[in-house]
């Protein structure tokens, strides 16, 4: 049975009605890539439950979730903005991702330790994100993000400010993480590099559309016109 199944799901932004069709297998990880503009994050924000469709519903592990809230709904998301708080140690910035008011009992503050493991920040628990690297702050980002042990996580750009050896270990990162705790991962990206080293498969989208959608290096190597004028080829 497809685990995510994006069945005719319309949405209009601005003036482009934007209509997905997308069947995604689970834990597997999917590449979203396109031009400005072509919906990728709208795919995203709708997957997670932040937008709500016109007609078309998700589908998860055979479950209608279209009109669920994003809490309700086995997904979390990470963004390019983190949102790490200034004046919240690492381990009260993950703790968030279990409780807004930060009141953790034993079992929470176990998990957030258990999260911080996971991601290689053990030890870190009392610094202040200004005292953490880039690289040590989109670790705790990531590790927020896995503390809620949802099996789907959708990675909307959350590396694009970093340099590409930050970025390749980041990937590296969720893709242990994947592995490790059985995740099905969207990740969007304007970097087809992004793509070629972590997704199994690519979804190709323009002006609202899936495109095409397949093998990441046969995507990544169609002569689609719309594939060859973003990649320049």
């Amino acid at each position: 049975m497809t685990y995510i199944e994006i069945d005719r799901l319309e949405f209009t932004y601005e003036d482009m009605l934007m209509h997905f069709e997308l069947a995604i297998e689970r834990e597997e990880f999917v590449a979203i890539v396109g031009p400005s503009g072509a919906g990728k994050s709208t795919l995203l924000a709708l997957i997670g439950g932040f937008e709500t469709p016109q007609s078309g519903r998700v589908m998860i592990d055979g479950v209608d979730v279209t009109t669920l809230a994003p809490a309700e709904r086995p997904v979390t998301s990470l963004f390019q903005e983190h949102n790490l708080f200034a004046h919240l140690t690492v381990a009260q910035n993950v703790g968030l991702g279990l409780h807004p008011g930060l009141r953790l009992n034993s079992e929470d503050r176990a998990a957030v330790a258990w999260a911080l493991d996971q991601v290689g920040l053990k030890g870190l628990e009392d610094r202040l994100p200004g005292q953490l690297s880039g690289g040590e702050r989109q670790r705790v980002a990531i590790a927020r993000s896995v503390l809620r042990k949802r099996p789907i996580l959708l990675l909307d750009e959350p590396f694009a400010a970093l340099g590409p050896a930050l970025r390749r270990e980041m990937l590296m990162l969720v893709l242990e993480l994947k592995k490790r705790n059985g995740l099905t991962v969207l990740l969007t990206t304007h970097d087809p590099a992004d793509a070629l080293f972590a997704a199994e498969r690519t979804a190709f989208l323009a002006a609202g559309k899936v495109v095409l959608f397949g093998c990441t290096s046969e995507v990544l190597s169609s002569d689609r016109p719309a594939v060859r004028d973003y990649l320049g080829t």
